[in-house]
């Protein structure tokens, strides 16, 4: 059994603990928090499982990484922090461990990222011995793997479109839907997360990546952005109020210039209520989807919906990230001490999971 720590109990690591403790190659050994409040309570209970798991919350990171274990599943957030979160992934691989994460956005695409983070990751591998493997939230593999399997399908591929198409009245993280993202903001608020520059410093790497695989050459990464107001103050049942005015709905996308044309695309539509910009991209059903479009012969358009946490698609992305992350774990563990990127690391079946019962 690999002996696995998870580090940050929010939206993803709740996915985390129970991805690891559904694997049978895998032992939850400690689970790592900031918040005092948090201190002390019973894993299972965090995640949200309906049993105990017998793995008190700590926050003491020396003691966990102390204790070697052999992987690290990283979900504290490195959106406002991501000079922190270099730290800590560092840190953990210098102590020998795997560490899986969708904390770096640079490093979906490790070739492309700057030395500044490539550097200290390979140091911390040489000095440790641990690898590093990073994909996205959003979920990564929504932006790798499963637009590359599929375009294997066709006989000709004119573009790749890939969508992420959400309501985001149910996901609970309020700092980063109102002042990430600037839900419920004056529609002059430079939202953060939409600031130039930082869709393609998020998603960029993953729109070359997909290039690299699809072996065309990106000449440059443009960005769109388009903004709705709420015609109506609404109200949301984990965040409260958006007042009528304020933004309600955004729609971006980067774009991978191939030849002079769009042809990689990562778009993402969002919204914080069902009635707002209802002439854009709807998800199928419920609260959002993933999709991928295959532009070319034949024309294909898959859709994932994922529920989770109460039939919750936000919590389902999630879940499915992490699933994606932590079913890595035992591959990584078997490889050579290293750095990881989607296209190295193999999307693999639930091997030992049909009709296994939680432990």
């Amino acid at each position: 059994m690999i002996a696995t720590a998870v580090w940050g109990t929010g939206n993803v690591g709740r996915a985390a603990i129970r991805a690891v403790e559904a694997h049978p190659a895998l032992k939850l050994t400690a689970v790592v928090v900031h918040d005092q409040e948090k201190a002390g309570r019973d894993a299972g209970d965090l995640a949200g499982l309906e049993h105990e798991l017998g793995i008190a919350a700590t926050t003491d990171i020396g003691a966990v990484l102390a204790a070697s274990p052999r992987a690290v599943v990283y979900a504290a957030s490195g959106d406002v922090r991501p000079d922190d979160a270099l730290a800590d992934i560092t840190r953990a691989i210098r102590a020998g461990a795997v560490v899986v994460t969708p904390s770096l956005y640079a490093l979906y695409d490790h070739r492309s990222a700057p030395p500044e983070l490539r550097e200290p990751v390979l140091a911390a591998v040489a000095e440790g011995g641990g690898s590093l493997f990073v994909s996205g939230v959003d979920p990564g593999w929504g932006n790798d793997v499963l637009p590359l399997l599929i375009s294997g399908l066709g006989s000709r591929i004119d573009a790749v479109r890939c969508q992420e198409i959400f309501d985001y009245s149910t996901y609970d993280q309020p700092d980063a839907v109102r002042w990430l993202i600037g839900f419920g903001q004056p529609l002059d608020y430079q939202a953060p997360m939409l600031m130039p520059a930082v869709p393609t410093m998020v998603w960029g790497g993953q729109i070359r990546l997909m290039a690299r695989a699809l072996g065309v050459e990106v000449d440059e990464i443009r960005e769109t952005v388009d903004r709705r107001a709420l015609d109506d103050t609404v109200t949301t049942r984990t965040m409260g109020e958006f007042g009528a005015g304020t933004q309600g709905a955004v729609r971006f996308e980067v774009q991978g210039i191939v030849g002079g044309e769009p042809l990689i695309v990562v778009e993402h539509v969002t919204r914080i209520h069902a009635s707002c910009a209802t002439d854009w991209p709807l998800p199928p059903s419920g609260d959002g989807a993933h999709k991928v479009i295959i532009e070319g012969r034949p024309r294909i358009e898959v859709s994932v919906e994922a529920d989770d946490e109460g039939e919750n698609r936000s919590a389902g992305g999630n879940a499915t990230a992490a699933g994606r992350l932590v079913n890595a774990i035992d591959w990584l563990a078997a490889a050579e001490p290293g750095l990881y990127d989607a296209l190295d690391v193999p999307l693999r079946p639930a091997i030992g999971k049909l009709g296994r019962s939680p432990r």
